[in-house]
C-alpha cells in the first residue's frame, strides 16, 4: 500500500493517514463496512460507514488508475515510443482521463484520414511542415511525394495528406486537449432546442425548447432533464465552445515562429479542432456532466431512501391496512402487533361511472358497517391508507367513520410506492400464496406503518418513490449505492433473528441470501433460536461470518440477556466482569439501579481495568442501559390524522403540518393531506442561504408549512417553510 496514496486519500477526506491504512487493512482481512464501523472504532477512530465507504471507493479508484498506468506504459514501451518524460507524465497523472489523453497518440487507431496518408508515405512532408520552415517551396517539396502506385496523383493530394497527419498530431496532444476541455468548461454553453414538439404532449420539456446556460453553472437536475428529452427524441442538445479563444490558443502553440506555411497550418488548426477535437471534447464534457448529475441524483436518492428506511416504527399496534381503489374496491388487511395477518376483506365505498345510485348507496352502507365491525372486533389502533388511486376519497370515507365512532383511533397516509411491485413478486407469492395481489398490497401497507425498514427491504429500492430521474442514471452505480444504504440502515437498527424475513437477514453484515435462508429454515424446523451461540450450528455460517454478523442479530427472549443488545460476544467476558464488579447481573439490563451505577463509573479507570478501549466501553455501557435501543425511536413519529383536507379549504397564509414525501434538487414535496403533494421550493425553505434542500429537510420529517400558492384548476399547491401573510384569495 503506497504511503503517498494513503496520504492523498487522507488529505481529500480530512482524516489521518493512519485511519485510511487501518480501514484498508481491515477490509482486506475480510471485514464488512458495518462491522468495521460498529466494532472496530478503537482502530479507526470512530469513522462512520459513509467515511469508510469513501475511503474504500477512493482506494479502489486509485488501484484501478495505477493498474491502467502500468498497462499504458507497457503498451507504449512495446511500440518503442516510451520516453522518460512521457513515463513521468503518466505516473504523476491523477485522473484516468489524463492517462487516456497521454496514451491517445500511441493508441492503435482504426482507419483515419491520417493513417491513410501515412500509408501513402506522406509522414516525412508532414514533419517538414510541422517544423515551420522559413523558406522554400511547398509545391516543390510536395512533388517529391507524388506516387501513382500509392494513389498520390497531385501536389494537392500530397498537401492534403500532410495536413490530415498534422491535424491528428494536434488533436492527440494531451496538453492541448486538457486546455481546451478546461476552457470549454469555464466559458462554454450547453444549449437545448426543440427537435420534435409533437412528441412532448404534456409540454414537460417546454422550458428547454430554446435554452442556453453556461456549462459551469448548470445544475444536475437540468442535465438529467435535457438528457431525457434528447433520449425521447424531443430535444437536441449541443455544446457551444469559446471557438475564437481555442483557435487562437492552438495557433499560438502550433505556430511559434514565422514560417511561409503559416496560412496552411492555420487551416490545419481549424480542421483539427472542428473535425477531431471539438466532437470528442463535447462528448467528454457531456459525459462528465452526466456522470456528475448521476452522482448527485444517486446521492439524493440514497439520502431519501435512508430517511425512508429509518422512519420510526409504530410498535405494538394492531393496524388496519387499506389499499384504495374505485371499481375493484378497497382491499383491507388487519395485522396484529407482530405483523401477523388476522383478516382480509374488501369494501366498495366509492361510486364509479355507470353504476346505479341505489346499488352504490347499498355498497357504501355495507362498507361503513364492515369497517365499524373490524374496528371493534380487532380493537384497531391505527389505520394505514395507501396514497395511490382513490387515496383521498378513501381518507375522507375513513375519517368520517372515525369521527362517528368517537374512539381514539388515528389514520396515517402511507407512501405505497413499490407495494404493487412487491405484491406481484415471487417473494410475496411465497409469503402469501393464498392471497390476491391487491390483498398482499394491503398487508404491505399495514406493515409499512408498523416497521418501515422490515417491509421496505422486500422491495427493489428504485421502486420506493423517493427519487428523481432514477431510471436515467447509471443503474450499476445506483444499485451499488442503494444496496449500501439498505445494508447500513439494517445494521444500524439491528435485526430480531427470530422474526426477521430472508429479505431483512440478507442485508445483515456478513450474511448472504443463502445463509439468511438457512437461518429461516432452521427456525421453521427447530423453533425459536435460544441464543447467539446456537447460530454457529447453521449451515454455511462459519467463524468469520459469525464474527461479522452476530453483533447485529438480536435474540430478544433467549437464555442470554446480553444477546438482546448490540454488544458483540467477543466482549461478553469483559462485560460480565464489569457487571460482577457492580454487583449486578445480566438479567438487570436497563434497570434504574444499573443505570445509576454506570453513571458513577470512571470511564478511564474502568477501561484500563477491563483492558477495553474507552470508545468501545462507552458503546457497551449505553447498550447495558438501553438494551433494546432502536435509533429510530429518537426520530419524530409519523403525522397522525383524524380529519381530511380539501383544496377548497386552503387560504394563502394558512399554517399546516405535513410529511416530507420526497426531496429533490429544487425543493421538497410535502403531503399536507391533499390528493397531490405540495412543493416547497428551495427558496422558501430558510431565511439563510442553503446549498441543498437536504440541508433542511429529510423524507418522513414532519414540517410546519404555510400555503403560498393554490391553483385549483391544476390541483397544485405551493408551500413555504417561512411564514406567509394571510390572504383570502386563491387561484380558482
Amino acid at each position: 500500500m503506497s504511503q503517498q496514496l494513503v496520504k492523498k486519500i487522507a488529505s481529500e477526506l480530512n482524516i489521518s493517514p493512519q485511519q485510511v491504512s487501518t480501514v484498508i487493512e481491515l477490509k482486506e482481512e475480510g471485514n464488512t463496512i458495518p462491522f468495521i464501523a460498529r466494532y472496530r472504532k478503537e482502530k479507526t477512530g470512530s469513522l462512520d460507514e459513509v467515511q469508510i465507504h469513501s475511503i474504500l471507493e477512493k482506494y479502489e479508484y486509485a488501484v484501478n488508475l495505477q493498474s491502467r498506468k502500468e498497462e499504458v506504459i507497457r503498451l507504449i514501451q512495446e511500440k518503442g515510443k516510451l520516453t522518460e518524460e512521457l513515463q513521468k507524465s503518466i505516473q504523476i497523472a491523477s485522473k484516468l482521463q489524463e492517462v487516456e489523453d497521454l496514451y491517445r497518440p500511441y493508441k492503435e487507431k482504426r482507419k483515419t484520414r491520417a493513417t491513410v496518408a501515412k500509408d501513402k508515405g506522406l509522414e516525412p512532408i508532414a514533419e517538414w511542415l510541422f517544423q515551420l520552415p522559413k523558406e522554400g517551396s511547398l509545391a516543390d517539396e510536395a512533388l517529391k511525394y507524388i506516387n501513382e502506385e500509392l494513389e498520390v496523383h497531385t501536389v494537392d493530394d500530397v498537401i492534403q495528406g500532410a495536413k490530415d497527419i498534422i491535424a491528428e498530431w494536434i488533436a492527440d496532444d494531451a496538453n492541448y486537449r486538457k486546455w481546451i476541455r478546461e476552457s470549454t468548461f469555464r466559458k462554454g454553453l450547453i444549449e437545448a432546442s426543440v427537435k420534435d414538439a409533437d412528441k412532448d404532449e404534456k409540454k414537460v420539456y417546454e422550458m428547454y425548447y430554446e435554452y442556453s446556460e453556461p456549462i459551469s453553472k448548470i445544475v444536475p437536475h437540468r442535465i438529467l432533464a435535457m438528457n431525457r428529452g434528447e433520449k425521447e427524441d424531443i430535444l437536441k442538445i449541443s455544446v457551444q465552445s469559446p471557438y475564437e479563444d481555442i483557435i487562437s490558443f492552438l495557433g499560438r502553440n502550433v505556430i511559434k515562429k514565422e514560417t511561409f506555411v503559416r496560412s496552411i497550418l492555420m487551416e490545419v488548426v481549424e480542421d483539427a479542432y472542428k473535425r477531431l477535437i471539438q466532437p470528442s471534447i463535447e462528448r467528454e464534457i457531456r459525459k462528465e456532466l452526466s456522470e456528475k448529475a448521476d452522482s448527485q441524483a444517486i446521492t439524493i436518492f440514497s439520502e431519501n431512501l435512508r430517511s425512508l428506511l429509518l422512519q420510526p416504527p409504530l410498535k405494538g399496534k394492531v393496524v388496519l391496512g387499506v389499499d384504495p381503489a374505485f371499481r375493484t374496491g378497497c382491499k383491507l388487511a388487519v395485522v396484529d402487533e407482530t405483523g401477523k395477518v388476522l383478516k382480509i376483506d374488501v369494501i366498495y365505498p366509492h361510486p364509479f361511472k355507470g353504476e346505479r345510485v341505489e346499488i352504490q348507496q347499498k355498497k357504501r352502507e355495507q362498507a361503513v358497517a364492515k369497517i365499524k365491525d373490524i374496528l371493534l372486533q380487532f380493537k384497531i389502533e391505527m389505520v394505514a391508507i395507501g396514497n395511490g388511486t382513490a387515496s383521498r376519497e378513501t381518507e375522507l370515507f375513513v375519517s368520517e367513520i372515525l369521527k362517528e365512532t368517537n374512539k381514539d383511533i388515528y389514520y396515517v397516509i402511507v407512501n405505497e410506492a413499490g407495494a404493487s411491485v412487491y405484491s406481484a413478486s415471487e417473494l410475496a407469492r411465497e409469503e402469501f400464496p393464498n392471497l390476491q395481489v391487491e390483498e398482499r398490497s394491503a398487508v404491505s401497507i399495514a406493515r409499512r406503518l408498523q416497521d418501515p425498514l422490515a417491509e421496505l427491504v422486500k422491495i427493489d429500492p428504485k421502486s420506493v418513490g423517493v427519487g428523481l430521474y432514477q431510471h436515467d442514471v447509471s443503474q450499476k452505480s445506483l444499485n451499488e449505492s442503494l444496496t449500501f444504504v439498505v445494508e447500513t440502515s439494517v445494521n444500524q437498527v439491528g435485526v430480531n433473528v427470530n422474526t426477521a424475513s430472508v429479505s431483512l437477514l440478507q442485508y445483515v453484515s456478513g450474511l448472504s441470501k443463502t445463509v439468511a435462508k438457512n437461518i429461516v429454515n432452521y427456525r421453521d424446523e427447530k423453533g425459536k433460536i435460544a441464543n447467539r451461540k446456537e447460530l454457529k450450528t447453521i449451515p454455511r455460517l462459519g467463524a468469520k461470518t459469525y464474527e461479522q454478523c452476530i453483533g447485529f442479530l438480536r435474540v430478544l427472549e433467549g437464555d442470554e440477556p446480553l444477546d438482546r443488545t448490540g454488544i458483540h460476544p467477543e466482549s461478553y467476558g469483559q462485560v460480565k466482569k464489569l457487571l460482577k464488579q457492580l454487583n449486578m447481573s445480566s438479567s438487570q439490563l436497563g434497570s434504574n439501579e444499573l443505570k445509576d451505577k454506570i453513571k458513577g463509573l470512571n470511564i478511564e479507570e474502568t477501561s484500563s481495568q477491563l483492558d477495553i478501549g474507552e470508545i468501545t466501553l462507552k458503546d457497551i455501557l449505553n447498550s447495558l442501559m438501553q438494551p433494546e435501543r432502536d435509533l429510530r425511536d429518537e426520530l419524530a413519529a409519523p403525522l397522525l390524522r383524524q380529519d381530511v383536507l380539501n383544496i377548497e379549504d386552503l387560504k394563502i397564509g394558512m399554517q399546516l403540518e405535513g410529511t416530507v414525501r420526497n426531496v429533490v434538487d429544487f425543493g421538497a414535496f410535502v403531503d399536507i393531506g391533499l390528493k397531490n403533494d405540495g412543493l416547497v421550493h428551495i427558496s422558501r425553505m430558510s431565511s439563510k442561504f442553503i446549498k441543498h434542500p437536504l440541508d433542511v429537510v429529510s423524507v418522513g420529517q414532519v414540517v410546519k408549512v404555510w400555503i403560498a400558492e393554490v391553483d385549483q384548476k391544476k390541483q397544485r399547491v405551493g408551500l413555504s417553510m417561512l411564514p406567509i401573510e394571510s390572504k383570502e384569495t386563491v387561484k380558482a
